[in-house]
């Protein structure tokens, strides 16, 4: 049975609409799960839409583009804080009392905040290829580009893009789809690519509806403040850390840590995977979040 979907603009309490995709049943009696994409500024709600459609089945879904991302409101600020009263005000429209929430590589540190701020409305956390501190975990992604053997990267704009001073939409783009080969673990047959999740977040540079000026502020305010470490211990939610082995931009490491310390956490590390197990073993990375799922939905 195709799952119904109800695509609507969502006014916030502060004005900002946010454009929203809802997947599966109406009826609000279904566990709903919010999945926040990556990437604020350069992708939207088509990533984690592909990373979730299959729990839609059982759960509801909802996707959307963040504020500052995709097709909604450039209304600020791009604040984490705000970021998260965003997600929280989305599960008030959808009708729900709690929500899982699942959160990949940027999308992971939205959902760590929300985790956070509102423990109460938490049921459930996922966390894809992320990291709890900004500070270690932006000079670590920008080395891991610049010595790779897979790319031939432009030093200074790379460097741009990860302090958060990127000139432009075009000079977004360039920054993003020149690093794109090492989303995803490198091809010994010779016939590597991006990942379809990966593949500019949604397919080429012509499908990226940029907003440098979102991810900008990522880098030059979010990044520097973010270190929620000393923090992780107060997630009291059932949480699932997936990570892939192969992933060069939030190293296995980040995942790691986080799995140490959040209490309920359980760590998988996909061994053939990159930046993005969902795209990358499908069939294992739904295996185990059915799993997940059905240890915490009755």
């Amino acid at each position: 049975m195709k799952a119904n979907c109800r695509h609507a603009s969502v006014k916030l309490s502060d004005g900002a609409t946010l454009q929203v995709k809802l997947v599966g049943e109406e009826a609000s009696t279904k566990p709903l799960l919010i999945a926040l994409h990556g990437a604020q500024g350069v992708s939207d709600h088509r990533e984690p839409l592909r990373s979730f459609d299959f729990l839609s089945s059982h759960l509801r879904l909802l996707v959307y583009d963040a504020r500052g991302s995709g097709r909604s409101d450039d209304k600020g600020p791009f604040t984490h804080e705000r970021w998260a009263a965003d997600v929280d005000e989305l599960r008030e429209w959808a009708g729900a009392d709690k929500v899982i929430v699942a959160g990949g590589s940027y999308g992971g540190m939205v959902a760590l905040e929300y985790a956070l701020t509102y423990p109460h409305r938490l049921s459930a956390l996922i966390l894809r290829d992320t990291w709890a501190n900004g500070v270690l975990g932006v000079p670590r992604c920008l080395n891991s580009i610049l010595a790779s053997r897979r790319i031939k990267p432009d030093a200074d704009r790379q460097v741009r893009a990860w302090s958060g001073n990127i000139r432009d939409n075009g000079d977004l783009a360039a920054a993003f789809m020149e690093i794109l080969p090492i989303y995803t673990p490198e091809d010994t047959t010779g016939r590597d690519s991006p990942s379809a999740a990966d593949q500019g977040k949604n397919g080429g540079a012509e499908d990226l509806i940029l907003h440098y000026q979102t991810h900008n502020f990522c880098f030059t305010y979010n990044m520097p403040r973010f270190d929620l470490r000393s923090r992780l211990t107060e997630i009291k939610a059932p949480t699932l850390v997936v990570c892939g082995r192969h992933d060069p931009i939030t190293p296995v490491m980040f995942s790691e840590e986080i799995a140490e310390h959040v209490p309920n956490a359980q760590l998988t590390i996909f061994e053939e995977s990159g930046h993005s197990p969902p795209s990358d073993e499908p069939e294992a990375f739904q295996d185990r979040a059915w799993q997940f799922i059905n240890s915490i939905v009755a």
